[in-house]
Parts: structure tokens; C-alpha cells; sequence
């Protein structure tokens, strides 16, 4: 549970846990244990959403936050960020890169034809062909599929999502925030399946997006580097895809858009007579659209 950043900090939740914990009632119990256990998830969470996730009520989670000597949940997430530590930010990374590599151009093209080269060998690895054959088989049986990612992977999102429809299997991008991914997830029904690209962190977006695929009974598919996280206890089916940012380097994005043309292009294979048809119509509509030449 715990990382290499987090490992040599006085662990402040752990040591009250286990003190505390064997004398509380039953409900109280469950709440705890809950938020030592997932505590990069509780960093993300709202009380209801606590509650929610342990069958209580807010009221309860502020109870049990409060008997392991926190004065509230703010508290307790502030404890919670100094044990992890600062998350370094797409800046920090981005900056380590070019620090790295900032004398040598070859050093920056070797980087990112290293990255790619071990991803794609990742994802010809017997495990991940499995999972992705796996995938492959759920998105045959979709009314839709929807793809979710926010920020870089948002892009991703949206492009693959336009791919899916040229094939003539409806897709719709979950790539905003806030209101405007709630608007989103209204799309959502069930007989869909969800492609997330999610890392580590249990964002509020991702565990959004996730309870809402479950309340509707839809298969999800994770596309991610972090195997052990949240989101992947809790996916159907993961796809491990190295993106190349470790020692703190920049993501490489490129990784993930080549797993989703994978999925894409295989979809479109075993589907081969409802994709010619959709790209026929869109041709056709295309034709439409062309301004009409003079005579």
C-alpha cells in the first residue's frame, strides 16, 4: 500500500488505525478500515462518497474520521497529502525530460523511439494480447462505446471516439469536467462498454465515470500504467501500456493512441461488412457536403 516516496514518512493514519480501531463499533470499523486502505482514493473523495463506498452515512464517516483523532476530513487529507508527498505535475516531468536530454538532439529521439519500442513490446506480450482479445470481444457485443480521459488523454478520447463512428460503432468521448462530464455520462446506457485511460490517481472524474458504468452494468476497459491501482481492482479487463515516464520523465501519449488503434482496427476487422457500409455512407455524406464546382 505504501510507495517509494511514502515509505519513510511516520505513517500518522496507519499508527492511529491500528490503536484505535479494535475499539470502535462495528459501523465505525468499517469506515476506518475503508480509509486505510484506500487512501489515495479518500484524497479524492467527498463524505457522501466515502459513505457511499462503505454503506454509511456522511455522518458516520465524519465519526469515524474524528475517532482516529482528525478534526475533520479536510484534516485527514492534508495528513494524507503529507505522507504521500507532492505529486510531481506534467511541468515537473516535462522539465526533468528536457533537463535530461537538453544536450543532445539524439538523446530526445532515442527517448521516445526507446519508449515506444518497449510499449509495443508490452503490448505484444502474451498477457496483454490476451486482454486486449478480451476487449476486443466485449466491444463487438456494445450498443456503444465510451471512451474516457481527461486532459492529454482527452484528445485521445476524442479522436478514437470519431474512428469508432466511421466503423459504425457509436462512441462518445467522457472527456470534460465537472458539469459538463455529467452531461456526458447522461449518454450512457446499459449494453455500452467504457475504455478509461487512467493512471494512479483515483481523480473524481475517473471514480465518477466508473460508479456510473457500474450502476449501469457496463464492462470497462483500462488502458493504463498503473497496475495496481484503483481503477484497475475495479476494471474488467486491463491493459498494461508503458508510457515511458519513469525517474519522474514526461508521459508518452503516443503509447496509449497505439492500444486504442489496436482495439479500433480489430473491431473494425471482425466487423468488416458493417465498416465498408459505414464508410460508404460517410463518403456519400461527404459528397454532399463539397461545394459545387462552377460549370
Amino acid at each position: 500500500m505504501t510507495d517509494s516516496k511514502s515509505k519513510n514518512r511516520v505513517d500518522i493514519l496507519g499508527e492511529r488505525y491500528r490503536v484505535r480501531a479494535s475499539s470502535l463499533s462495528p459501523r465505525l470499523q468499517s469506515v476506518v478500515r475503508y480509509i486505510h486502505e484506500n487512501r489515495r482514493l479518500v484524497i479524492e473523495s467527498t463524505a457522501m462518497e466515502i459513505a457511499a463506498a462503505t454503506q454509511t452515512s456522511d455522518a458516520t464517516v465524519i465519526r469515524a474520521v474524528q475517532a482516529l483523532g482528525f478534526a475533520g476530513l479536510r484534516d485527514l487529507k492534508k495528513t494524507l497529502d503529507a505522507w504521500f508527498g507532492l505529486v510531481l505535475t506534467s511541468e515537473d516531468k516535462m522539465t526533468t525530460t528536457v533537463k535530461e536530454l537538453t544536450s543532445d538532439t539524439n538523446l530526445g529521439i532515442d527517448f521516445v523511439l526507446q519508449g515506444h519500442r518497449r510499449a509495443c513490446d508490452a503490448l505484444s506480450a502474451p498477457a496483454n494480447r490476451a486482454a486486449i482479445t478480451t476487449a476486443v470481444t466485449l466491444l463487438l457485443e456494445a450498443r456503444q462505446v465510451a471512451l474516457f480521459g481527461i486532459n492529454a488523454s482527452g484528445v485521445l478520447a476524442e479522436y478514437s471516439a470519431r474512428l469508432f463512428n466511421r466503423i459504425g460503432l457509436p462512441a462518445v468521448a467522457l472527456n470534460r469536467t465537472g458539469a459538463s462530464l455529467a452531461e456526458q455520462l447522461l449518454a450512457l446506457q446499459r449494453g455500452d462498454v467504457l475504455i478509461m485511460m487512467a493512471q494512479k490517481s483515483a481523480h473524481r472524474e475517473g471514480t465518477a465515470t466508473l460508479r456510473e458504468a457500474k450502476r449501469l452494468g457496463m464492462p470497462v476497459v483500462l488502458l493504463t500504467n498503473a497496475t495496481d491501482s484503483f481503477f484497475a481492482r475495479e476494471a474488467d479487463v486491463v491493459i498494461n501500456v508503458p508510457r515511458g515516464e519513469e525517474n519522474g520523465r514526461m508521459p508518452l501519449h503516443g503509447t496509449v493512441l497505439v492500444c486504442l488503434e489496436m482495439l479500433i482496427l480489430s473491431v473494425a476487422s471482425a466487423t468488416s461488412a458493417r465498416t465498408v457500409k459505414s464508410l460508404k455512407r460517410v463518403q456519400g455524406l461527404y459528397r454532399t457536403l463539397k461545394p459545387v464546382g462552377r460549370k
